[in-house]
């Protein structure tokens, strides 16, 4: 069941790095498109005082997450949910913390809206929404590689795509987030981390 991501073996240690800045010392971490499970093991294992809650509207995925901890047999991580980011309620009141890593660009535009909606609802003030993958940003150059894949993720779906950095901010404004910090990373991504005002 469980499934190998290269990608995600690249980059969980630089994002880890991230998150051990940021997320709370105790809580909550709810993930939404927690893909082949591997992120939220490596988590899991590094940061055992939270409490994870992983989740993928993909069934295949979601088998993948738990068979994951399972076999690493950790306790601090729930079975999988279905969840879509962009449902008008989700199953989960109150989270800490919410990670969304490499979902914003391949998605609709609507998951984004109901993320940054749900996460409004669901974290208390101070709460962290971490969200992390490439980007474009007003006024800076993208990366070829970036506009590759931009290219790339629109033959393959019109609705997906890069997003604007400044537009997922204005939309996380208007649903209750303090402006972000932006965490420069490896291969042309970075790490947007807001707060619950």
């Amino acid at each position: 069941m469980r499934r190998e991501a290269p990608a995600a073996a690249r980059n969980r240690d630089p994002i880890l790095a991230v998150l051990q800045r940021y997320l709370p010392s105790k809580g909550l971490v709810l993930e939404f498109a927690s893909g082949t499970g591997e992120h939220v093991v490596h988590f899991a294992r590094a940061l055992p005082a939270l409490s994870f809650q992983p989740s993928d509207p993909n069934e295949t995925a979601r088998a993948s997450i738990d068979d994951w901890v399972k076999t690493l047999g950790l306790a601090n991580v729930a079975p999988a949910l279905a969840l879509d980011a962009a449902a008008a309620s989700w199953p989960v009141a109150e989270a800490a913390a919410i990670l969304c890593i490499n979902m914003i660009h391949i998605s609709p535009w609507a998951a984004t809206e109901g993320l940054l909606a749900g996460a409004g609802r669901t974290l208390p003030p101070g709460g962290v929404l971490f969200l992390y993958g490439p980007y474009r940003r007003n006024g800076v150059s993208t990366a070829p590689s970036n506009e590759a894949f931009d290219a790339d993720l629109r033959a393959r779906d019109p609705a997906w795509g890069l997003r604007v950095l400044e537009d997922v901010a204005a939309l996380a404004a208007q649903n209750g987030f303090g402006a972000p910090d932006v965490v420069e990373m490896p291969a042309n991504n970075l790490s947007v981390i807001f707060r619950r005002i």
